[in-house]
């Protein structure tokens, strides 16, 4: 085991490098089901963690990581980012919560939001991005009537009813009834349709089937939760001209690309401007946030006053979370090479694990935009999650867990993507593929890899 640098790599007379890590664990085990507060964080070792900067992160047991995770794409200038830091101690000696009116900041915020991205004229803070998806696709259904929701197979857009099903699914259940969680009504289930991601006549068919019923469209404009599929341009202004001529509402669940790709989110590259855009993750750098916004005639059913469409939550525009949100956009803003050198760093990624994939022989590929990359162990270069029915999931999880073990941290669960901060280095992604060469030379010589 290789990992980097380990202040403890061993408690006396054991080989386990993680004896405080799973003293914690077994403690969590007993106050919170399943030892973790969100169901997929439970990943064995390294268990938990006690400091974060920059780049890196270090485990209870003193092993660092370059951090490749990043909070599931939360961190996004780099952890403990001293703009936002500043910026969240200043709020502190100012404000916290009012529950009652506005606040300068919130208003300062929606203002700011409004500016960078396209389809945003109105926002409405909240504190997750789960919440920020459910108030869109309610109020898509207030203003067209309808009931159902089409989303891709593969898409993940919260943990409440109406999305929650069909992410990664096997290949039994692709495209069926994969709902994640038991508890939700069949009712809902039903109500939310399932099309292919880049096929246009897979959501053509659902049109056609469900006439005049279909209230909203949800996507990821690029499916970060199964890694990193890119859409074509054909497919995206297809959705555009779909809804447009249907009355349907088109909503971009930028929670994870918000940001992360342009400072106007992945629809400012697309050129494609949908009717509710939501965002969150690292639109604050890992302070609890989420946004709903877009255009103001939508978005005016929230008013308390006039409106139809219930908005609640007595910590949303929580003046904290607005504070960390605004310093990273401004950082974002007056510091546009933070896009060029994340590019730069993400395509140096991407190429180099090429290079090396090529080198080795073996049947994979990479993928990915900006900051984002991951390497998918298929046949074929994946456009759609049909083609992720036949992704080595164990060889993609033994290749993030043996990255870990070397010190780069990547998350060891199938489809997951990795994201490069604004913190990291070229040395460090130089260093990542040094030790992303060794592990795939030792998983393609000992069998767990295909050959091409």
């Amino acid at each position: 085991m290789a990992l980097s640098p380990a202040a403890t790599v061993a408690a006396p007379g054991t080989d386990d490098p993680y004896p405080r890590g799973r003293a914690l664990a077994a403690a969590a085990e007993k106050v919170i089901p399943g030892g973790v507060n969100s169901g997929t964080r439970f990943v064995g070792e390294p268990y938990g963690f006690a400091d974060a900067q920059g780049p890196r992160i270090t485990d209870v047991d003193g092993h660092t990581y370059l951090d490749y995770h990043a909070a599931f794409g939360a961190i996004l200038l780099g952890h403990n980012a001293e703009p936002v830091n500043r910026a969240v101690t200043e709020a502190i000696g100012r404000v916290d919560l009012t529950g009652l009116g506005v606040t300068p900041i919130e208003v300062e915020l929606a203002e700011r939001v409004s500016s960078v991205i396209p389809s945003v004229e109105s926002m409405i803070a909240t504190m997750s991005g789960s919440e920020a998806t459910a108030q869109a696709i309610r109020l898509s259904r207030a203003v067209t009537g309808r009931q159902h929701v089409i989303k891709f197979q593969g898409g993940f857009h919260g943990w409440h009813d109406a999305v929650a099903r069909n992410v990664i699914s096997t290949r039994e259940r692709a495209y069926g009834t994969d709902p994640l969680s038991r508890g939700i009504l069949p009712e809902a289930i039903a109500s939310t349709l399932i099309a292919e991601f880049n096929d246009l006549s897979s959501v053509q068919a659902l049109f056609d089937e469900h006439d005049d019923q279909i209230a909203c469209i949800i996507l990821e404009p690029i499916p970060h939760n199964v890694g990193a599929l890119l859409p074509t341009t054909e497919f995206v202004n297809g959705l555009r001209e779909l809804c447009s001529r249907t009355g349907t509402v088109l909503i971009f669940d930028e929670v994870i690309t918000g940001f992360r790709h342009a400072l106007g989110g992945y629809q400012e590259v697309l050129g494609v401007t949908p009717d509710l855009t939501t965002f969150g993750k690292g639109m604050a750098n890992g302070h609890p946030i989420g946004g709903l916004g877009g255009r103001r005639e939508l978005m005016d059913h929230f008013d308390g006053r006039t409106g139809d469409v219930l908005m609640a939550g007595t910590f949303n525009g929580h003046p904290l979370a607005c504070a960390a949100a605004l310093a990273t956009i401004d950082h974002l803003a007056e510091n546009p090479d933070f896009y060029t050198r994340t590019h730069a760093l993400g395509e140096r990624m991407r190429t180099g694990l090429d290079a090396i994939i090529a080198e080795l022989g073996i049947s994979a590929y990479t993928s990915g935009f900006g900051g984002v990359f991951n390497v998918y162990f298929t046949p074929r270069q994946p456009s759609g999650y049909r083609d992720l029915l036949d992704n080595d999931n164990a060889a993609y999880v033994a290749f993030h867990r043996e990255m870990t073990q070397r010190g780069h941290l990547m998350l060891p669960m199938a489809l997951k993507r990795n994201h490069v901060s604004g913190a990291h280095t070229a040395d460090d992604v130089e260093q990542t593929l040094a030790a992303a060469h060794e592990v795939l030379g030792l998983m393609a010589g000992d069998g767990r890899l295909v050959r091409s």
